[in-house]
């Protein structure tokens, strides 16, 4: 799911690799396309700027540091910035005076601690989890809640596999609420996040959910303990919000997020549009003259960012090119307007949030790569069968259009060979497969196949717009 769209990860490699793994298939991706020599390591950018005459040439200067006060300045005809938006730590230090600031690597010189971290996300989780194993114990406190979620799903496949196709997009589309309830009643069958002090208010998709294997084995033999929000710091202790209170604290940890910043851009490109920052599809700045700077990668969603930042850059590069035309400035914040409050899952605390197989789907319809479900139906049933029931890799973009692949067929129709490929280390025979269930499956696809038919043609809308839990009021 995590794979770049022409370049699937070899097959060795786990479903869930470690990070040095990860490096691993993002150098065997540069080897493979020969982009090592275009990369310039430990060189900051410390100023963007239009060139004089950038009307009519839509240029850029881009000034950079490689050694302390060795500046350069380059010239380049367009810019794409991707350094995300995990880049400036949100430490609400001043909420608490008498704090000090430092980066935690490791639980390293966290033995025999008491520790309170402060926030569930997904770092917090894992931060809570890896400390716990040394420290005396570990206080998770948390202001909202948080759904837990596996890696591991059912049969023992990838999480992420499961849920993730066009056939349950649109299963979401029409019956959202009652999709949401059966989500919530399969995470609380796994464990009560009521009884785990983990139970959000909000619904499983309004927010980006904690993947963590281990926090629950964690919570129930006693290594961390969940609270609420933390009120105040009295010298070595902790007050929270119930009244509750924890004595002799060695080590508070902030998990809190990130603020996201652009300090070497020019401050007309930071401006906001509600809570979020002004860029058409999140990726364009519409009050540029020349449409030749665009923001890729700085966005999430219920899924790899990846594939959101591949198709992003793959129309950019296309916008560059003058292959493909931007609306009118006045079209383009219009439509930032409407989708924070439609089409993206937009809010104060989800401001880059998007809906993942629309979003792509927006772009892809743009760059003109998005697959013909009803086309593939009539030309390629079994990879209609893949492409609509199954899980929606980023190979599916490749299939037509500028820069189809011929290889996206074979590695959608050998997806689930890669998947189950790395569990082959000692191999079990197989058993027979019951002719019935073979049956049941492709029942289901043909109704599932005549009914996206009449969504697709009679509400072209219905796939671009969220569910109503993903709307927000203004």
């Amino acid at each position: 799911m995590m794979s770049f769209s022409d370049f699937p990860p070899p097959a060795e490699l786990p479903n869930n690799m470690h990070h040095s793994e990860v490096l691993l298939y993002l150098c065997l991706y540069t080897q493979a396309f020969k982009l090592r020599q275009h990369i310039q390591f430990k060189t900051t950018v410390v100023s963007v700027r239009q060139r004089p005459d950038f009307t009519a040439t839509g240029q850029w200067e881009v000034e950079t540091e490689r050694r302390e006060n060795q500046r350069d300045t380059h010239v380049f005809d367009a810019v794409i910035v991707c350094t995300g938006h995990f880049t400036q730590p949100h430490l609400p230090l001043r909420d608490f005076p008498g704090t000090r600031n430092h980066n935690i690597q490791n639980a390293e010189g966290l033995q025999g601690k008491r520790v309170v971290v402060i926030g569930i996300g997904n770092s917090g989780g894992d931060i809570a989890v890896d400390i716990s194993r040394v420290a005396e114990r570990v206080y998770l406190s948390t202001r909202s809640g948080a759904w837990v979620v596996h890696r591991v799903g059912k049969r023992g496949f990838p999480r992420d596999l499961n849920g993730r196709s066009r056939m349950h997009m649109i299963m979401l589309k029409l019956f959202p609420s009652w999709i949401n309830r059966i989500l919530e009643k399969k995470l609380n069958e796994e464990f009560d996040h009521r009884l785990y002090g983990l139970k959000p208010k909000h619904g499983f998709f309004a927010q980006i959910p904690v993947v963590n294997d281990d926090l629950p084995a964690r919570i129930i033999s006693g290594r961390v303990q969940v609270k609420p929000n933390v009120m105040e710091f009295r010298g070595s202790s902790v007050v929270f919000v119930d009244g509750s209170g924890i004595d002799k604290v060695d080590v508070v940890v902030f998990a809190t997020g990130y603020n996201y910043s652009f300090p070497f851009l020019p401050s007309a490109l930071q401006i906001k549009c509600g809570y979020r920052l002004c860029l058409y599809k999140h990726v364009f700045p519409p009050a540029l003259t020349q449409p030749t700077l665009a923001v890729v990668g700085f966005i999430h969603a219920l899924g790899s960012i990846n594939p959101l930042a591949e198709m992003q850059a793959r129309w950019v590069t296309r916008v560059f090119k003058g292959l493909t035309t931007l609306p009118s400035d006045k079209s383009m914040l219009e439509e930032i307007e409407k989708d924070s409050a439609t089409m993206f899952a937009c809010s104060d605390r989800n401001p880059l949030q998007v809906d993942y197989i629309p979003y792509m789907d927006s772009l892809a319809k743009l760059v003109g790569v998005r697959p013909n479900i009803p086309w593939l139906f009539l030309k390629d049933t079994r990879l209609v069968l893949q492409v609509f029931m199954g899980p929606c890799t980023p190979y599916q973009y490749r299939l037509t259009g500028p820069g189809c692949w011929a290889g996206a067929r074979q590695a959608i129709l050998t997806q689930w060979e890669r998947v189950i490929q790395p569990f082959r280390t000692r191999v079990v025979p197989e058993p027979e497969s019951r002719p019935s269930s073979r049956l049941s499956t492709i029942v289901i696809f043909l109704g599932s196949s005549l009914l996206w038919c009449f969504c697709y043609k009679n509400y072209p809308s219905f796939f671009f717009s969220p569910p109503s839990f993903f709307r927000f009021p203004q």
